[in-house]
C-alpha cells in the first residue's frame, strides 16, 4: 500500500474508534429513566394530530427546492467576485508592485510575476474586468428570468390555495385526500 492509503486507513480508523468510544462512554454515564411522557411521539415540540401518513402539501417541497437552488447559484458569486476584484487591481495605474503580485497569484496561479510589462498587463487585466462584468450579468439575468417566472406562476406565496389555481391548472395537485387551505 502507498502512503497516502495507509495514512487515509488510519484516518478513518481513528474516527471510528473515536466514535465508539463516545457512543459508549455516553451510554455508560448518562441516566437511563424511560417515562410515558417521554415516549409520546411529538413533532417540533407540538403533539401530533392525526395520522403521519398523509399527502403533504407540494409546497413545503418547491419553497425547499427552491431555497436550495437560489443560495447554491449565490454561492457562485463568490468566486468571480474574487476574480473581478483582482482584475480591477491589476488594471489600476497606482497599485503597489506586493498588490499586484498577490492580484495577479489571485487570478493566474503559478504564472512568473517578473518581466512582466505593466501596460500590457493592465490592459488584459481591464479585458477581464469586462468580460467578468459582462459574464455575470447574464448570470445575474439568467436569476432573474427564473425569480420572475417563479413569482408569476405563484410559487413564492406562502399561502394560497390549491382551488384558487384554477381547474385548468396542469400542475395542480389532485385534492381528493387534502385538506383545504385558505
Amino acid at each position: 500500500m502507498t502512503e497516502l492509503v495507509t495514512l487515509l486507513l488510519i484516518f478513518v480508523a481513528v474516527g471510528v474508534g473515536f466514535l465508539t468510544v463516545n457512543m459508549f462512554v455516553g451510554k455508560l454515564i448518562r441516566p437511563n429513566r424511560p417515562s410515558p411522557e417521554k415516549q409520546t411521539i411529538y413533532e417540533c415540540g407540538e403533539p401530533t394530530i392525526g395520522s403521519s401518513w398523509i399527502q403533504f402539501d407540494v409546497r413545503f417541497y418547491v419553497v425547499a427546492l427552491l431555497f436550495v437552488v437560489f443560495d447554491v447559484e449565490m454561492a457562485f458569486f463568490f468566486p468571480w467576485g474574487t476574480v473581478f476584484g483582482n482584475a480591477n487591481t491589476l488594471s489600476q495605474s497606482d497599485v503597489p508592485e506586493v498588490q499586484r503580485i498577490e492580484a495577479q497569484n489571485g487570478i493566474l496561479p503559478g504564472q512568473p510575476t517578473s518581466g512582466v510589462d505593466i501596460a500590457e498587463q493592465q490592459v488584459a487585466a481591464k479585458k477581464l474586468a469586462w468580460f467578468a462584468f459582462g459574464d455575470i450579468l447574464f448570470f445575474f439575468g439568467v436569476l432573474l428570468v427564473g425569480f420572475a417566472y417563479l413569482w408569476k406562476r405563484g410559487d413564492l406565496e406562502w399561502v394560497r390555495s390549491t382551488i384558487a389555481q384554477g381547474e385548468n391548472n396542469n400542475n395542480q395537485i389532485p385534492t381528493t385526500n387534502l385538506p383545504r387551505t385558505i
